[in-house]
């Protein structure tokens, strides 16, 4: 029986940083190998020319993205809005509504996340009234009965965790208030505002278990509840209200910004930070081999500092199997960052299974995305010299 579940010793060969992320050797350029998504065994390499400066892309393994903003409206039913990603653990659906719902829905297949890239309003459930603003995320458990009443226009993307649940991750020995604190997160409230919609006429329930859809009658709304106790409900954070990790001297890996986990994936969430004060250390995302998980990254607002020509609205897929890492302008700000910190928000899924297409994707999907990585003028790409070496010289 095998001791350890890996081969893994370290050693060192040639020219290296003996620390992952800072003290680049001159002319170089970092590669992170790794297993686990960043929790595994990893080996950084020192290659002399960026690891995506690829000249051609053939196949479906290809970096794809998606102008979602595109799409056509939904209507106010979530069940008709447009499937981007799905896996069997996982679906990644999109949905531009307004008004007022007028039946409600609940989902049997697992737990719903709903983050909210544009709009305001109420939603109303089983357990009260949740008043929601751009930047919420908003967990809600499986089969709760929901529906929305929109103050304006709003875009949602939904995260389905199927046949599975969505929790906050295990914070270790940061404690419970990092990141954000449990305090921040609130809950339905049973108002005025959620007593008044309460009457008698008939309502309809559509419920999707199984991937099909069943609708339920009733001669009242079946939201009547006139109280709740217990530690089961849905829950609403703000991106504003997240406390990014920092590090001055090390670039942190995505892993430390998670914010929710399900059953093989991860969410995390980009905020902005100050940029590493360390001169030797990076200041971008360093280059890294996803090879254990498929990574998604919405694009929710602000300056997205590792990436070209990229808006918000914009989700990217970057299938497990190639590296990728940095755009070149943003290779040129690799030690000297061009403000003090970064000015995103995003909202990254990590997922350990293949993600499959959906149809409403392949029709908004930007093409030439994956040549993105290729110098404009052809020239090779230099990396700049790390400050300790330009002071010793």
């Amino acid at each position: 029986m095998a001791s350890k579940r890996y081969v893994s010793f370290p050693r060192r060969e040639g020219r290296a940083s003996r620390q992952a992320h800072a003290d680049l050797p001159e002319g170089t350029f970092e590669r992170e190998l790794g297993k686990e998504g960043f929790f595994g065994p990893a080996t950084m390499m020192y290659h002399r020319h960026p690891p995506t400066g690829w000249s051609s892309w053939h196949g479906p393994l290809r970096p794809r993205a998606f102008d979602l903003t595109r799409l056509p409206p939904g209507d106010r039913d979530p069940w008709s809005c447009h499937e981007i990603l799905r896996n069997a653990n996982v679906r990644l659906r999109y949905w531009t509504t307004e008004g007022r719902m007028e039946r409600l829905v609940r989902n049997g297949d697992g737990d719903e996340l709903l983050f909210v890239h544009r709009g305001a309003g109420d939603l109303f459930c089983d357990y009260g009234r949740l008043p929601f603003r751009q930047g919420d995320y908003i967990v809600l458990p499986r089969s709760t009965m929901w529906r929305l009443e929109c103050a304006e226009r709003t875009t949602m993307l939904l995260i389905e965790a199927t046949n599975g649940s969505i929790a906050e991750p295990d914070r270790g020995m940061l404690g419970r208030h990092a990141l954000y604190d449990d305090g921040v997160l609130e809950t339905p409230r049973l108002d005025e505002a959620f007593l008044a919609q309460q009457d008698e006429r008939e309502w309809e329930v559509v419920i999707k278990r199984r991937g099909e859809l069943s609708v339920v009658t009733y001669p009242f709304n079946p939201l009547d509840a006139v109280g709740w106790q217990g530690d089961l409900a849905p829950v609403r954070l703000n991106v504003k209200d997240i406390r990014p990790l920092n590090s001055h001297r090390y670039h942190l890996p995505p892993s430390a910004h998670t914010t929710w986990v399900g059953n093989r994936f991860v969410i995390c969430t980009f905020t902005p930070r100050p940029f590493e004060t360390e001169p030797a250390a990076l200041k971008v995302p360093f280059f890294h081999n996803n090879d254990d998980y498929d990574e998604v990254i919405f694009y929710h607002e602000g300056d997205f500092f590792s990436r070209d020509n990229i808006a918000a609205g914009t989700i990217t897929w970057h299938p497990c199997g190639f590296t990728h890492g940095p755009h070149p302008k943003a290779l040129q700000r690799m030690f000297e960052p061009a403000k003090p910190m970064t000015d995103e928000y995003a909202v990254m899924l990590d997922t350990r299974d293949a993600l499959e297409m959906g149809a409403a994707a392949q029709g908004v999907e930007i093409e030439a995305y994956a040549m993105s990585w290729k110098a404009k003028d052809g020239r090779p790409i230099v990396p700049p010299k790390p400050p300790r070496l330009v002071a010793a010289e």
